[in-house]
């Protein structure tokens, strides 16, 4: 028999690597969940958690009237409403440790918009339609209840509606694409940003009547340029100069994987070495709808979502998509990137695609995604919960390392009867399983510094933590988390680091302590509010605020 030749072998391997990898999946592995409010009053579409553990939420403002009122005597003008105004509410702020909620005014249509938290702390919110469309709207955190939302008109020099933003190293948000919209814009504006950016790789991935580049995957690459994934394939940005200075590959298959096809993504954890540099920089992508979904489903024909996931190192000399199965296909769900690096992907359907009465069969288990494990036994299926979160939910991570879900209304106004998943104005928690009471004795607590600490690039900080089991002083990382701007299965600036820490030395009783190195790159880690963890054989401590 004739023996294969080199060319031959090496072009099978290279068809092996394209190829789904079937997981051996464990199941029912555990978490749990907890109905925290059974009516917030609004159905949260947008979502971010605040450094002062507030989470802002809202959805759009011509749903119509609210299940919440407005404070006193507030309303809102509508000429919808008539001269009374609209004097419900449209954005609530919810209190973790109190678990209550407040009413905010927000004046203009924030449906569909984007923002991201500035290095003061502050929200920046921009864009939505109608007359919100080229809207910012600032919300600074405050603790006496007064805090509310500030508007500024055209401050946005185009519409931006389905847009992605993302904190640069300069503290300026950079506002990507929308709907209509092949650019991008800085915020806040100064001479030598006032102007429009012309994006082609927005336009080239632009399918004709579906679009599919919509809410595009946005990250900070770590030599400073930024990764942009719409529809199928993604580009490394330099934002300064307007110059694409890397193409990747399609993924395998040519699914879209942004909205309305809806998938999700990360970056994933960034391990950082004693030297300050990276191990690697990995972006994964999860779910998707196949091609044809959405039009199929405008008629009413719910094709199964994909099932894959797709993971590519951005920096190799010849990035390739490695590609994996989950347990589950899922298009709308969420990706949320947990304290010990794991990944939660939360929420969505099966079938179907993102839009109006587009999506099928709810996914009621989260899976949690380790990165670090082999290729093969990266998946775990958690326990399920009994609220469908299809179009419109949404998903963030608390400093006790809950993970807070609310949202689903795939209708044009709110609706509790007579549709198969109706409006859902609850709120709840996941609780992964490193929170069990099992595990108590290995999980962490920091003792110092004190949460709202300001720390300094380059600055080498003394962490004292407690765990009153036995410590595996190996097994003990610190990790550097941004709360991410959540909306449409997408979690815009999400970013996790795994710090490089000293030796973890004994003080007294259960006490230890050890030294870890801030990053002294705004490129690695953008000026803003973080969460500090002490994470211990996978379990976390809760965090600490830490303003970088």
């Amino acid at each position: 028999m004739s023996q294969p030749n080199f060319h031959s072998l090496i072009l099978f391997q290279f068809f092996l690597l394209l190829l789904p990898f079937h997981q051996n999946v464990a199941y029912g592995a555990g978490g749990k969940w907890d109905l925290l409010v059974p009516s917030i009053g609004i159905s949260s579409m947008h979502m971010q958690l605040l450094n002062n553990d507030k989470v802002v939420m809202y959805d759009r403002t011509d749903f119509g009237i609210s299940n919440i009122s407005l404070p006193g005597t507030k309303c809102r003008i509508d000429p919808i409403f008539g001269p009374a105004g609209d004097c419900s509410a449209h954005s609530v702020e919810y209190d973790v440790a109190r678990n209550t909620v407040r009413p905010l005014m927000v004046l203009t249509n924030v449906w569909c918009s984007s923002g991201s938290i500035m290095s003061d702390g502050s929200l920046v919110q921009t864009g939505g339609t109608a007359e919100g469309d080229r809207v910012v709207r600032l919300y600074k955190p405050c603790n006496n209840g007064a805090c509310d939302w500030s508007e500024i008109s055209e401050a946005l020099l185009l519409s931006r509606w389905y847009a992605t933003n993302h904190i640069l190293p300069d503290g300026k948000q950079i506002i990507v694409g929308g709907r209509g919209q092949f650019n991008y814009e800085f915020y806040p504006k100064d001479s030598s940003t006032d102007k429009i950016y012309r994006l082609p790789f927005l336009e080239q991935t632009n399918d004709a009547n579906i679009e599919n580049n919509l809410y595009p995957f946005v990250f900070v690459n770590t030599d400073g340029n930024l990764f942009i994934f719409a529809n199928n394939r993604a580009i490394l940005l330099n934002y300064k100069t307007d110059v694409v200075v890397k193409n990747y590959p399609q993924i395998p298959g040519g699914d879209p994987r942004s909205y309305p096809s809806t998938g999700s993504a990360v970056l994933l954890p960034l391990k950082m070495l004693a030297n300050g540099q990276v191990v690697a920089v990995e972006v994964l992508i999860c779910g998707g709808a196949p091609k044809g979904s959405y039009v199929n489903s405008l008629n009413n024909r719910f094709i199964g979502a994909l099932a894959t996931c797709a993971r590519i190192n951005i920096n190799d000399l010849n990035p390739q998509w490695g590609m994996e199965t989950m347990p589950f296909a899922r298009v709308m769900g969420d990706m949320v990137i947990l304290p010990n690096g794991d990944v939660l992907i939360i929420n969505g359907g099966s079938a179907g695609a993102a839009g109006w009465e587009l999506g099928r069969d709810p996914v009621l288990s989260p899976v949690i995604y380790k990165a670090d494990s082999p290729v093969g036994a990266r998946f775990e299926v958690q326990n399920a919960n009994k609220i469908p979160r299809m179009y419109h939910s949404t998903a963030g991570l608390l400093r006790d390392g809950r993970i807070l879900v609310g949202g689903s209304n795939p209708h044009d106004k709110y609706r509790f009867t007579g549709v198969l998943y109706p409006t859902e104005l609850s709120l709840e928690a996941f609780s992964p399983s490193y929170l069990e009471a099992g595990f108590a004795n290995l999980r962490p607590k920091i003792l110092s510094p004190v949460s709202q600490i300001r720390i300094k690039y380059g600055q080498k900080i003394t962490i004292k933590f407690t765990v009153s089991g036995k410590i595996n002083p190996n097994l003990v990382k610190l990790t550097l988390v941004a709360p991410p701007f959540n909306t449409h299965s997408f979690s815009m600036g999400q970013r996790l680091l795994v710090l490089s820490n000293e030796n973890v030395i004994p003080s007294r009783g259960s006490t230890y302590t050890t030294k870890v190195r801030i990053p002294v790159s705004k490129i690695l880690a953008q000026p803003r509010y973080y969460l500090l963890f002490v994470v211990h054989q996978e379990i976390p401590s809760e965090g600490i605020w830490v303003k970088l």
